[in-house]
């Protein structure tokens, strides 16, 4: 079969309530509420209270109007999110669009689409999309491409998202169309009935077995707050995490390893990879020096593997690696032909 496509009949996780569609630019007026603040609601923190008063907003939402001046309390500008309201006292709040509730907006972005049916579908992500608005990315990532895509992603939390990948790793990700179909693909990550393999160019001639198992909890680096790192639980704070390796080529300068996920933790294939001492090429969180050519972290989703969650069919999919990491495995003379058999 061609890769891309799928084997047999037509594949991590996090949901939430859905992001806040609320406030979009524009020449309409200003949406003014004005809110006494109730008997039971004396003594709560004014982030609190506006939660509850305005529930059509969230709580992190409305601290952001606050931090724009946007919050009024006896009259004044109200700052502080923990500052106690009293029981009768008016609240004004201007709606106003945020950067974060403008991110989620629809955009006309191609998307690699593998399968699709009218419950799910799997994407091959390029190198360099953000999956999610965050900071500094509110535009151009994958969940405004799905909004722009089919407008009933906006009736999905996340538009369907349910597992990520970093901004520079390739591969194939499952996205739901439908709330069932998204409560269950979580209910199957968190069981771990969704199998996920991928291809990792790393550092150094590879040590000890061709096949291992890396079994170690993942938690914050103590020493480097931005990095996640091996941690023991007793402590540290860390998740359980187990990654399976199997190398599949080799030379005295780099590895070539297919990557069996059990977990899914963050940055979880890097930090494992690291603590072999074999940190992946143009790495650099995890010390892994640039070469080949890779300007990323070599690390490529290639296969999903999951009962369908609705029909319950078996499907398979796979993607092959992108441009860049094909020619960084070919410059080093290896081979990858049977990274693909399961």
């Amino acid at each position: 079969m061609s890769l891309g496509t799928a084997v047999g009949a037509a594949p991590d996780a996090e949901a939430d309530d859905g992001p806040d569609f609320a406030a979009e630019a524009g020449d309409a007026p200003p949406d003014i509420r004005e809110l006494a603040v109730p008997a039971d609601l004396h003594q709560q923190r004014l982030d609190k209270a506006l939660a509850q008063l305005v529930p059509e907003f969230s709580r992190s939402y409305l601290q952001q109007l606050m931090a724009q001046g946007a919050v009024h309390l006896l009259g004044h500008a109200a700052l502080k999110p923990a500052q106690k309201v009293r029981a009768g006292e008016l609240i004004r709040v201007e709606m106003r669009p945020t950067l974060q509730s403008q991110a989620f907006r629809p955009e006309t972005l191609p998307i690699d689409v593998v399968y699709e049916d009218e419950h799910l579908l799997v994407v091959n992500k390029p190198p360099g999309l953000v999956v999610h608005p965050a900071p500094g990315n509110w535009s151009g990532t994958l969940l405004n491409a799905l909004l722009g895509r089919d407008a009933r992603a906006a009736q999905v939390p996340r538009a369907g998202i349910v597992h990520r990948l970093d901004k520079d790793t390739s591969g194939l990700m499952v996205v739901a169309r439908s709330r069932a179909a998204m409560d269950a693909l979580v209910r199957m990550i968190a069981a771990r009935e969704v199998g996920r393999q991928y291809l990792a160019l790393a550092w150094g001639a590879w040590r000890g077995p061709e096949r291992r198992s890396v079994d170690a909890a993942i938690g914050r680096d103590p020493r480097n707050r931005l990095r996640m790192a091996v941690v023991d639980p007793a402590q540290h704070a860390g998740k359980p995490a187990r990654t399976d390796f199997e190398l599949l080529a080799g030379n005295d300068q780099m590895c070539l390893v297919r990557c069996t996920l059990h977990t899914g933790r963050t940055h979880q294939i890097r930090v494992h990879m690291a603590s072999l001492r074999h940190p992946l090429v143009a790495d650099s969180l995890y010390g892994g020096a640039s070469g080949a050519g890779m300007q990323r972290q070599a690390l490529h989703a290639f296969r999903l593997a999951f009962a369908h969650p609705v029909t319950g069919a078996a499907l398979e999919l796979r993607a092959e690696p992108p441009p860049d990491l094909r020619r960084a495995v070919q410059e080093q003379g290896l081979h990858y032909n049977g990274a693909f058999a399961a």
